[in-house]
């Protein structure tokens, strides 16, 4: 898996340390120079990609308060020596059904409604195949936040395929005969590990 920029590490740190003297400091001097660290990280991420500083503060902004990583949940539906797969409209390209998790809202009815709303499909979620770092995932390189990403291993019951306004398609598909896949969503070695999972009930989590 290919790791980060450095720009990219470095812009994360510097946010992620003036976000927690923002919400902690309560030195007027301290917040201003925290603010000052803010904008550095904007401008440069900025100065490596086509997004301005100001919509970087603005993204910033968006989300108050101590830094966490984000997460993603992914679900691997196996049937018939095949694994689900939807195509994206944002890159036309094909990943796991899944995407940002939802506050309020367990894993397993979060990954079970994201592929029903992905795909069409209704599935019983049985067991969680991979925990992974983000970080060393294949990523946009304007994915300046910090994510973890889930993967359950889920089953088919019901329900028949059906694109959404995130989708443009939706098929079934063996490893050895993937279509171009959206790697900052979905990996071939995760669905090499969904598969190992399918093959052997026992074996454990992956994680990074």
């Amino acid at each position: 898996m290919a790791h980060i920029p450095q720009w990219l590490a470095w812009a994360r740190e510097i946010h992620s340390l003036s976000q927690s003297g923002l919400t902690y400091s309560q030195n007027g001097y301290d917040l201003e120079r925290y603010r000052r660290l803010q904008e550095i990280a904007a401008e440069i991420v900025a100065a490596h990609s086509e997004i301005t500083r100001e919509a970087v503060l603005e993204s910033f902004a968006m989300q108050p308060g101590y830094i966490t990583p984000k997460v993603d949940v992914r679900a691997a539906v196996i049937q018939d020596g095949k694994i689900l797969l939807v195509q994206e409209r944002a890159d036309d390209k094909w990943s796991m059904p899944g995407g940002w998790a939802d506050v309020g809202e367990n894993p397993s009815s979060m990954v079970a409604r994201e592929v029903r709303e992905e795909s069409g499909f209704e599935v019983n979620v049985e067991k969680v195949i991979g925990v992974y770092d983000a970080n060393r995932v294949t990523i946009n390189r304007l994915a300046y936040y910090h994510a973890y990403k889930l993967v359950f291993l889920c089953s088919l019951k019901g329900g028949q395929a059906c694109t959404s306004n995130e989708t443009l398609a939706v098929a079934f598909f063996s490893l050895g005969d993937l279509p171009p896949l959206s790697t900052n969503r979905t990996t071939r070695a995760m669905l090499a590990e969904a598969f190992a999972h399918r093959d052997d009930p026992a074996r454990s989590a992956a994680f990074d």
